[in-house]
């Protein structure tokens, strides 16, 4: 293997797509960000254009290999990790998508899955895939597309990687990862399959859904027809699973949490499938080398999206560089729900909408973009608590959590996270850990890092936040956060 060899890593995110370029010692020499349109057709409706989205895919690709003169046989692997639960309907003959894919972020199949509930489905359907009923979830969005969709000859649906290597391989595979899979509400988690019962209940036929891989295998070959090279595609994993494994949360009881468009925490839990008795989410972590990982998780749907809507809707600052000078001039205290799309774990209330309380006169700007940071470190704990219930002795004393994400580069909000939480929150390095890891899976693939051991030698510790907080002030401040939560959805 030449010294010049590279993995190229796609990031397919919700508001943009990303492309790099990685080296054996694990650094990011080349990247490129593309954003794409978020469609909104109706309230809590999101959308997004399938063409767009490989488009980008594509032009960052085309980017990053122009700049850096890239030639046949420098990349010898390509990885993928995606926005997980969105879905696309395509026809398999045309290529054209039938529909806009549906995003995760979406409420309009809300009846669809009351209907279940109604029915007393939860448990079967948390049984097979550790998922609690929800519009989140992919199953309930095929069901509606189908059902929208006259012509179904040539159909086949898949989430956003699945789009992405379908595209990529020239129409060759149609294919998706364990991960991405885990979340769709049709697969078993435990015996590893599309689970008939559920296909039967969201009406989906089997031959309309991809094959299922584990996380590093052969998910064919980009065609030469798009960048003059042939690149195996080696690794696909979700993206919160891949800030996971970026972040080298490989071991039981390591916990991360990824503040991007939503904040998601997952925490592992090795071979045990747990099953949450307080509304989080059991999920497949990763299937590497026929050893599968679970994790549970807690999803808030809205933390990146309330800084955009700060800056481009209320225009209270330009650049998220002056968040921390606003903060510091704020001298009032505030309480910012930002449900936009309704509130996620642990109380899954899909109809609630944001809402700001105690203003007054002199309220500032400073005091509503603290307000809404803290509200994001405020569900974090909400997670948090509801992860020591599911986990109880597992939870352990002094634990450290690691951070990654856009978000994660303030220093004010990661020190009152360390502060409300109180444990330890570390930042690494090398912020971009989700695409990271999926280039630590494509490279796994084919040598370019010689084991997981090997790749946990290139994580480093950027900064360390130690909680400072008086405990009675830490107390206060999360009762009348719950308290404010509780009046909003009427507890």
């Amino acid at each position: 293997m030449s010294k010049s060899s590279y993995i190229l890593a796609i990031d397919q995110g919700t508001s943009s797509t990303r492309a790099a370029l990685i080296d054996k010692k694990g650094v990011i020499v080349d990247q490129e960000s593309i954003e794409f349109r978020q469609i909104y057709p109706a309230n809590g409706w999101v959308e997004h254009d399938p063409l767009e989205i490989i488009q980008t895919v594509k032009s960052t690709i085309a980017i990053i290999l122009k700049r850096n003169a890239i030639i046949q046989n420098d990349i010898v692997s390509c990885g993928i990790t995606n926005q997980r639960e969105t879905i696309v309907a395509w026809d398999k003959v045309s290529g054209k998508p039938l529909y806009n894919a549906i995003v995760w972020q979406d409420r309009r199949t809300q009846e669809i899955c009351q209907k279940l509930a109604d029915k007393d489905y939860t448990n079967l359907i948390q049984e097979k895939t550790g998922l609690i009923i929800d519009p989140y979830f992919s199953a309930s969005k095929i069901q509606w597309l189908l059902e929208h969709t006259k012509d179904q000859k040539n159909l086949i649906v898949g989430t956003i990687d699945t789009w992405i290597i379908w595209n990529l391989t020239n129409k060759a595979q149609h294919v998706t990862d364990i991960t991405n899979a885990s979340r769709t509400m049709l697969y078993n988690i435990v015996d590893e399959t599309w689970d008939q019962e559920l296909l039967d209940l969201f009406k989906v036929d089997k031959s309309f859904l991809p094959k299922v891989l584990s996380n590093i295998d052969d998910f064919g070959t980009i065609h030469p027809e798009h960048f003059g090279i042939e690149i195996p595609i080696g690794g696909v994993i979700g993206d919160q699973q891949s800030a996971s494994v970026g972040q080298l949360c490989l071991k039981k009881g390591m916990i991360k949490a990824t503040y991007g468009t939503g904040c998601f925490v997952l925490i592992n839990t090795d071979d045990n499938k747990i099953k949450s008795e307080n509304k989080l989410l059991t999920t497949i972590a990763s299937k590497l080398n026929g050893k599968k990982q679970y994790a549970v998780e807690g999803s808030i749907f809205n933390a990146g999206t309330v800084v955009q809507w700060l800056r481009d809707e209320m225009e209270l600052f330009n650049d998220v560089s002056e968040i921390e000078s606003l903060i510091k001039s704020s001298k009032n205290d505030i309480t910012f729900i930002p449900a936009f799309t309704g509130l996620g774990a642990p109380y899954w209330k899909s109809d609630t909408r944001g809402t700001i309380y105690g203003i007054t006169r002199d309220t500032s700007k400073g005091d509503i973009v603290k307000a809404a940071l803290k509200s994001i470190c405020f569900q974090t704990k909400d997670l948090l608590e509801s992860l020591k219930l599911d986990l109880g002795d597992q939870m352990e004393e002094g634990m450290t959590m690691r951070v990654d994400g856009g978000m994660s580069n303030n220093n004010w909000m990661m020190q009152f996270l360390a502060d409300i939480l109180n444990i330890k929150v570390e930042r690494p390095t090398n912020h971009e850990t989700t695409v990271m890891g999926a280039a630590y899976l494509a490279g796994l693939r084919v040598g370019f890092f010689s084991s997981l051991r090997d790749i946990e030698d290139l994580w480093k510790s950027d900064r360390v936040f130690v909680p400072s907080m008086d405990a009675d002030e830490r107390q206060l401040m999360y009762a009348n956060w719950k308290k404010t939560v509780n009046n909003l959805i009427g507890l």
